[in-house]
Parts: structure tokens; C-alpha cells; sequence
């Protein structure tokens, strides 16, 4: 199914069959849950399809569709990080190389989606290399990418892009209404959550990501207080995942600056914790918001390395308790 805000992305698609031009390499980006992966999806199975439908998707009836349903296509190939939080490792791409060297099952296309494609270590993307520099007869290499700054110039430059952008939010509070009938002022606490995105707005509301965030922003309004220690609230935080916890707190940040120079702010991460942010907006100084706000985009930044996360989390809690020191 092609979601509400990839029509035009999907048309793009389309175009490629109907002038008989697949590329040799395609490179999809956009921002966690916007649907990269289904989109690269549907556009392998439609290329396997014998009889797709008249909007370009895939019958889903066809002997190559059926083996699609049963995950048993012998050309459709995915390579991913074999363990969560884990890279794509050079032996994974010599595998693919010596799969490559083998014609397609069927007459139609092969392809093989990389997802993360950003994931792969330095020798791995120069291995992968050799897929761009010697493409094999009817395949399709479809690289998908949250941070295509990570790749290769080598590597992009020998992709046609395409660019999932997050979509407007009439459009996806509609998808979000009919999908997911109920709160929607919680409904929209997910979505400034999600930063927009409509699938991470679907998950979040599927699981305990909004009891998750208060019980932190909690813990943080309690150091401000001087009722918690950051070292003990930095102990409980290094279990959880580092990355969303880091964009809540920078999310907080934002909110209290906005507030700072407007009471009344409007479009704010956390329109459920205003009240909160606008008392604690009220007696911060900007300078060291500002500083705080530097340090937890250099902390995003590292969560790509192998930085201590519990060290990590107590210096961003010191320096937000020293913030609140003459309160």
C-alpha cells in the first residue's frame, strides 16, 4: 500500500517502469518513520510483478507476487545489520558480490535493498563499490538512508536520489485520525514526538513512549529541584534507548527557549508539558540554555561512538542542576 504522502514519490517511481529506465542504483532518504522501507518495497515487488494494477503496485495474485507473501523470492535480497545497533559488515557485502555474480531466477529484476545503507563500515562501502562500478544484468541496488551524509561521496554519486520528505501535517493528522481513532490530543503529543513523522507517530502510540518520556521529564524537573541526584538518574537513563532520550531532553531545551521569549509559544515539541516548561522557562537564564543545547547536539553526535552513555547522561544532568543552581 502506498501511503497518503507518497503519492508524488510513488509517481516518480512509476515513471521509471513506464519509460523503461530502472537505475542501476537509487538512494532513498527521509527521517525515521516516513515509510522509506515500504516504498523501496513496493517498487521491487511491482518490478517482480507479472500483472500490476492500474495505480503501478503489485497484484499481489502472480506466482511472483505469491513468493513475495511467502518471503521466498529468490531476487528479492536484504541486507541489514545483522544484530540491532550493529554495523553492515564487509562479509555481508562479499556475499552479496558472490550473489551477484549469478543471473537473476526470473526474467524480470533482481533487487536488493541496504538498509541502513549508512550503516556500513569503510570497508564495506568500498567493497560495495565494485556492485556500482560492474552492475550485473537486471538488478537494482536500492540503498535507504536516515543519514546519507554518512555515505561515501563515491557512493552517492553514482545513485539516482529520492527524497522522502516529511509531509504536511493536515495530511498526516487525517491518515493519523482514520488509522488510529481515539485521544487526539494524545494523538498529537505523538506526533511533535515523532517530529512529524507519521509511522514513528503510529509506533509511539502502540507502545509506552509517551509514559516513558514523563516518567523522565520527571526525573528531570526533579534535578532542577534539587530532589534528585543526576548521578542516580543517570545510572536508571544509560538503560534506555540513548537516542530518543537525547531528543526529548533537546526537545525540552528548544520548548524552554521558545518560552522564554514567548509565554504563549505555538508549534512546541511538548504542547502537554507547557504549564511545567513555562515555570521552569521563567526563572533559567538563556545564555546557559543555549550552552546546554550545544552539548546535547555534540552528545547526539557521539552516540555513534563507543561513549560511556551513563558518564554521557551525567554531564549533560550536572550541567542542567548547575543551570538551575540560584533557583
Amino acid at each position: 500500500m502506498i501511503l497518503p504522502w507518497q503519492q508524488q514519490n510513488w509517481a516518480h517511481l512509476c515513471s521509471y517502469i513506464a519509460q523503461q529506465r530502472i537505475p542501476q542504483a537509487l538512494l532513498i532518504t527521509g527521517n525515521k518513520g516516513l515509510g522509506k522501507q515500504q516504498l523501496a518495497n513496493q517498487f521491487a515487488f511491482t518490478l517482480f510483478c507479472a500483472t500490476p494494477k492500474d495505480d503501478g503496485t503489485a497484484c499481489g495474485h502472480c506466482s511472483s507476487c505469491l513468493l513475495v507473501k511467502a518471503e521466498t523470492h529468490p531476487d528479492f535480497i536484504e541486507v541489514q545489520p545483522e544484530e540491532p545497533g550493529k554495523g553492515i559488515g564487509i562479509d555481508q557485502i562479499r556475499s552479496l558480490i558472490i550473489r551477484l555474480t549469478l543471473k537473476p531466477q526470473f526474467a524480470t529484476y533482481r533487487v536488493v535493498i541496504i538498509n541502513p545503507a549508512d550503516k556500513m563500515s569503510n570497508a564495506a562501502a568500498n567493497a560495495f563499490l565494485k556492485c556500482l562500478e560492474e552492475p550485473t544484468e537486471r538488478t537494482l541496488l536500492i540503498l535507504i538512508s536516515e543519514k546519507p551524509a554518512k555515505l561515501p561521496a563515491t557512493i552517492i554519486s553514482r545513485c539516482q536520489k529520492l527524497a522522502q520528505a516529511t509531509p504536511d501535517k493536515s495530511v498526516v493528522a487525517d491518515w493519523l485520525a482514520d488509522t488510529l481513532p481515539g485521544d487526539a490530543a494524545q494523538v498529537q503529543c505523538n506526533l511533535a514526538l515523532a517530529q512529524g513523522a507519521p509511522l514513528l507517530a503510529l509506533a509511539y502510540s502502540s507502545d509506552q513512549t509517551l509514559t516513558s518520556r514523563n516518567a523522565c521529564f520527571s526525573a528531570w524537573v526533579a534535578i532542577a529541584k534539587r530532589l534528585s541526584s543526576p548521578v542516580i538518574v543517570a545510572e536508571d537513563w544509560q538503560k534506555l534507548a540513548p537516542a530518543p532520550l537525547l531528543f526529548w531532553m533537546t526537545s525540552w531545551i528548544v520548548d524552554l527557549i521558545k518560552q522564554a521569549y514567548h509565554p504563549h509559544a505555538e508549534n512546541l515539541y511538548n504542547p502537554d508539558l507547557q504549564q511545567p516548561l513555562q515555570e521552569l522557562a521563567q526563572r533559567l537564564d538563556l545564555k546557559g540554555l543555549y550552552k546546554l543545547y550545544d552539548l546535547l547536539l555534540a552528545s547526539r553526535q557521539r552516540l555513534d561512538t563507543s561513549v560511556n552513555k551513563q558518564l554521557l547522561f551525567e554531564e549533560l544532568l550536572i550541567q542542567w542542576q548547575q543551570l538551575n543552581r540560584s533557583n
